[in-house]
């Protein structure tokens, strides 16, 4: 992907101090690039693809060391919405946005006030939500200024859609066994999860309860040791838990950890995992098939989350039930994606792929009703 910031040329105002400026990359409808000296906001919202319906996709707030390891962040994760959407069948196309700040220490209300003064700005064509560095707190803010905002903690809303995006990551590794050894029980199971955020403490629940064997690790070795002692698991470093001898390796962090590196490093024998954009390059899906590991692509199993926010902008309200039945199918279409890859010999991430683009190219799901936002 290559990309070319228009100093002069699409760049706009929307507000005295709110700075638009356009990013031309090939393949995307539109990156802008955001910036607002006062508040401080340094932000990219990427709009991959919108032919199925309006862009969604969470907000990343992260320190990254560069503006173009940003872009690429948010081009990658964008680009993952739209065959999460695509797969989910939830009628909603591709995008994400980054705020580039410590969300620890510099993350403001002025700064999240003027980030939704952006999202307004487009008018409907990219809608947000939580993320890595996002709260439920931060996005009611976001919602002073835009109605484009899901995932909210209100009445109305469905807030913090974790513990979906933990039951369809629960029912892939079902699929996976299921796949594997012809039954789907995970009592007996080595599950290695790397990553303790709130997706990873929701699966330790369904895990613990259902009999697993777990193995945790995390950046924050004090909660993992602490987490380990609550489940009755194992903690391991960070390092050492590519190495783990197991069923299922759980990748609930951050993305591109499977590469060059690390594939070679796995004895497991699937990968299902929360994590984002967890293959480093394509390719890395095919290496996952010639050292036979089984992998779940992750933009359709973590696409729980997505299904119960798109819940939320039903003009009939929101309820649970829906996007609950909804999450426990990622099962069903999980094993459908494996069949695929075996009958044309190709990688799981390759057969995700192909079953996306051709519903995005014949419009399947393409969605027929404007969303709908309530008055919170």
């Amino acid at each position: 992907m290559t990309a070319r910031i228009l100093e002069k040329e699409g760049a706009i105002k929307a507000s005295k101090e709110l700075v638009f400026e356009n990013i031309a990359v090939e393949g995307y409808e539109q990156v802008i690039k955001i910036s607002n000296k006062k508040t401080k906001l340094n932000a990219i919202i990427a709009i991959h693809n919108t032919k199925l319906g309006m862009a969604l996709g969470g907000i990343r707030i992260q320190p990254y060391k560069t503006f173009n390891d940003a872009l690429m962040d948010v081009l990658r994760l964008s680009k993952g919405m739209t065959y999460k959407s695509a797969i989910a069948g939830v009628g909603f196309g591709g995008g994400k946005s980054v705020i580039i700040a410590d969300p620890k220490t510099a993350k403001t209300e002025e700064l999240l006030l003027s980030f939704g003064e952006a999202v307004e700005a487009l008018n409907g064509r990219y809608i947000c939500a939580e993320d890595m560095g996002c709260t439920v707190d931060d996005v009611m803010t976001i919602r002073r200024v835009t109605k484009y905002v899901t995932g909210l903690p209100s009445d109305k809303s469905s807030g913090d859609p974790g513990r979906f995006t933990a039951w369809g990551i629960y029912r892939g590794m079902q699929s996976a066994l299921k796949k594997i050894y012809g039954q789907e029980s995970v009592k007996g199971r080595k599950v290695a999860i790397q990553g303790l955020g709130n997706v990873g403490l929701h699966m330790l629940e369904y895990l613990f309860w259902q009999g697993a064997d777990l193995i945790l690790s995390d950046i924050d070795e004090e909660k993992a040791k602490k987490m380990a002692l609550k489940y009755g698991a194992k903690c391991v470093t960070p390092s050492e838990i590519y190495k783990v001898e197991c069923d299922i390796f759980s990748p609930c962090a951050i993305g591109g950890i499977l590469n060059d590196e690390t594939i070679p490093q796995l004895r497991c024998k699937a990968v299902v995992g929360c994590a984002n954009n967890q293959l480093l390059k394509e390719d890395h899906g095919k290496m996952l098939k010639n050292k036979k590991i089984l992998y779940a692509p992750d933009f359709v199993v973590n696409a729980g989350g997505l299904f119960n926010v798109s819940a939320e902008v039903l003009k009939d309200g929101y309820n649970p039930i829906a996007p609950r039945d909804q999450t426990d199918r990622v099962f069903d279409g999980l094993i459908a994606i494996y069949e695929i890859a075996d009958k044309n010999n190709i990688s799981t991430n390759e057969a995700a792929i192909q079953l996306a683009d051709y519903r995005i190219q014949y419009g399947i799901g393409k969605r027929q009703e404007t969303p709908y936002f309530p008055n919170i």
